[in-house]
């Protein structure tokens, strides 16, 4: 059974990602300014694709290749002459159609056929010991559910025991949202050319993407020098946000942190805010709760300042607090409002999260001093639509919030999506399924809170933020595995990884 968790080595792939309709223009651009043709780079893809899998499956002997009726099946025939020329059996699948195929893919067709290639209708019977297959079905133009019978193709593919291989993008993955409206492919491997595509980083990505490869077709001058909206961001990055401290530094110089929140019955959540912000390296941290709270939280971390939560302590707290935080266990009851009524008009840096967010979605405003972080639930009633809507375009959606609401919008996630009005969009290549457990938003708080005090500023702390959290997750991940993580475990490898002058984030 093949693992499809989404692997790789940062390094490997660009921090740079194109939306799929710029991509498209750029591509033409770039093989014109450099003297190259469109068929040659479907040559250079589908070299570079075939070499890519036969490094990966040195012994699968037979191979079956799905090609699409566009230029995704062009690489398709490409990569089929080269492996029927390397001496390994290949069977090759063509969806047809009416309408005549775009020029070089009819051109690699041609090439194909050529070279004693044959190609078979798309429904005929899957031969024997077929060990690799190579998905060439749909590319990043598909913006809809695959119909018949790519469909067909696609289960058909799903349920064959041999791995597979996808060229550009996994057949059925939306290139821009990552999104999966009907059939998709769950690969093994995903080789995706010339540049990095949102929908391979958010949405379903992680779970049909399997290892992400990416190769620029050596386009590496041109597109070296344009700028793009939308960067990847992950642990190796954290040595530029996270600088090594000043030997003479104290608790002054690294912030003070006020959060608010943990109505009755949800402790927990306040307790953890304010644990993960001393562990990312917060200098003071005050909690705000309800007194029944206060013993319980001293007791579990006596390094935290904790007090009732009234209109007098909070005004003093306000007034004291270079940066607030509310809502982990705010609760939606008058002691919440009245707490928030307060925080609204405060300038300071701040982040609102959980019931914080609920209760904005009652009253919007807008504000550029504040972070907020939604998980999809929330960021639905943010924008009064549903989940399914968020979740069907992620970027969109952050970038809705953000022009609804101000200040930096963090849609959390699989490829969590952080966006502000200045900086563009970035998407977090950091993160596990072991952080689906409850708990891992209150960390997440604490965690941005704390960097936001160390002069981070809002855009820059909710990056680094997000990938620390990650990043912390991944080891413990990479260590236990991750079924069974809880938020708290967080706390054993987030110090290591806000410390990445002191050892690579990367390694256990």
């Amino acid at each position: 059974m093949t693992d499809h968790t989404m692997t790789r080595n940062p390094a490997s792939i660009p921090h740079t990602i194109w939306s799929a309709d710029d991509l498209r223009r750029a591509e033409k651009e770039a093989a014109d300014a450099l003297g190259i043709t469109l068929y040659e780079l479907m040559l250079r893809a589908g070299d570079a694709a075939f070499a890519l899998a036969r490094k990966t499956y040195p012994s699968a002997a037979h191979w079956i290749i799905l090609c699409g009726h566009g230029n995704n099946g062009g690489d398709g025939y490409v990569v089929a002459r080269l492996a029927q020329a390397a001496g390994i059996t290949v069977t090759l699948l063509a969806q047809e159609s009416d309408k005549p195929l775009p020029e070089e893919a009819g051109q690699a067709r041609a090439g194909w056929l050529n070279a004693g290639g044959i190609i078979h209708a798309d429904d005929i019977a899957w031969p024997e010991g077929v060990d690799l297959i190579v998905d060439a079905l749909l590319g990043t133009g598909l913006n809809s559910a695959p119909r018949e019978p790519a469909a067909s193709l696609i289960a058909h593919a799903n349920e064959h025991p041999a791995p597979i291989f996808s060229l550009d993008i996994p057949s059925g993955l939306l290139a821009q949202t990552g999104a999966t409206p009907g059939a998709v492919i769950h690969a093994a491997h995903t080789l995706t050319f010339i540049a990095l595509k949102p929908g391979l980083l958010t949405g379903k990505a992680r779970d049909v993407t399997g290892r992400l490869h990416q190769h620029s077709l050596g386009l590496d001058s041109w597109l070296n020098a344009q700028t793009t909206q939308i960067q990847r961001v992950e642990a190796s990055q954290l040595s530029h946000w996270l600088l090594p401290r000043r030997a003479t530094s104290h608790k002054g110089d690294h912030g003070k942190l006020v959060i608010i929140g943990g109505d009755l019955g949800t402790a927990g959540a306040i307790r953890m805010a304010g644990e993960a912000a001393l562990r990312a390296g917060a200098g003071l941290v005050r909690v705000l709760t309800r007194s029944e709270n206060i013993a319980p939280i001293i007791t579990a971390r006596p390094e935290l300042m904790v007090h009732e939560l009234t209109p007098q302590s909070l005004d003093e707290s306000l007034e004291w607090a270079e940066v607030v935080v509310i809502g982990p266990g705010l609760g939606q009851q008058n002691w919440a409002k009245q707490a928030l009524r307060k925080v609204e008009n405060v300038r300071k840096p701040m982040l609102w999260d959980a019931d914080a967010l609920n209760l904005l979605a009652i009253n919007p405003d807008k504000r550029h001093n504040r972070i907020l972080t939604p998980h999809p639930g929330e960021a639905a009633r943010l924008l009064n639509c549903s989940v399914a809507e968020i979740e069907s375009d992620r970027l969109l959606s952050a970038q809705r919030l953000v022009k609804r609401y101000g200040g930096v919008v963090v849609l959390k996630g699989a490829g969590t999506v952080i966006a502000d009005e200045a900086h563009g969009i970035a998407l977090v290549d950091a993160g596990n399924p072991g952080m689906a457990s409850g708990g891992m938003g209150d960390v997440l708080s604490g965690i941005i809170g704390a960097l936001l005090g160390q002069h981070l500023t809002p855009y820059d702390a909710a990056c680094a933020g997000c990938v620390a959290h990650g990043a912390a997750a991944d080891i413990l991940a990479a260590r236990y595995g991750p079924r069974g993580m809880l938020a708290t475990d967080l706390f054993s490898t987030l110090q290591r990884v806000v410390n990445p002058d002191v050892i690579d984030v990367n390694h256990d």
